[in-house]
């Protein structure tokens, strides 16, 4: 049974202004549709069947589009945030009534070309709480963010960093629901600090993956994903 998926789209992306002014980042247009399109037909390639949306900022407009997610082959639910915005953790704190005892964890501006399955069997493999997937970036996209080895994240920090930092996180996480269980509602949690107690405590297992991520975080990732799914169509 598939693994159901958290799609973490609350967020003002400030970043895209003025884009973003009057829609939410991921109904934004790339390469002629929304993305979010483009991300839920991913997903149903890999064999996913069932999505929760974890909606603030203009969330009402990603209802309106995506609906019940039947025609990308999908079961598509929604979670709002509230007045305040909880965060990327406490985000998933309130939408675990919609969520298994496992699920992913994913950010809804990222496009992540690579096997969900594989990830999920290899977090059952692992013994731990929670499974990072990461990129060996070296420095390339982003600040390198995790000390890797062996399996296991020894360090992951967005702020404290060091020179065995080779790797970045990919953006997709599968997590057991226990980790959230005991945290707040309704506070404001990063789930970057969530991450990095886990791995501080040796319950963060970690995935390599071998293709880079592409995200429309920026007006340059846009331009990168569009390219990239362009060669996709030809290939």
């Amino acid at each position: 049974m598939s693994l159901p998926v958290a799609i973490l789209a609350g967020g003002l992306a400030t970043r895209l202004r003025p884009l973003t002014a009057k829609i939410p980042k991921v109904l934004l247009e790339v390469a002629g549709e929304p993305f979010a399109n483009h991300q839920l037909r991913l997903l149903a390639r890999n064999r996913i069947r069932r999505v929760v949306y974890c909606l603030g900022y203009l969330g009402e407009q990603v209802v309106e589009a995506i609906g019940d997610g039947s025609r990308f082959g999908l079961e598509v639910s929604y979670v709002f945030d509230g007045e305040c915005l909880m965060g990327t953790g406490g985000a998933i704190v309130g939408a675990l009534r919609e969520l298994d005892e496992r699920f992913f964890i994913l950010y809804g501006d990222s496009y992540l070309d690579t096997d969900y399955q594989a990830i999920d069997a290899a977090h059952c493999a692992s013994g731990q709480r929670a499974l990072m997937t990461i990129y060996a970036n070296a420095g390339r996209w982003d600040t390198s963010n995790v000390e890797f080895a062996d399996g296991r994240i020894i360090r992951y920090s967005k702020k404290d960093r060091n020179e065995r930092m080779r790797y970045i996180d990919y953006g997709l996480s599968v997590v057991h629901r226990s980790i959230f269980e005991r945290l707040p509602r309704h506070a404001a949690i990063d789930l970057a600090t969530i991450y990095e107690e886990l791995a501080n405590t040796g319950e963060l297992a970690g995935f390599e993956v071998s293709r880079r991520f592409y995200e429309i975080g920026s007006f340059a990732g846009i331009s990168e994903l569009q390219s990239y799914l362009a060669e996709e169509r030809h290939a």
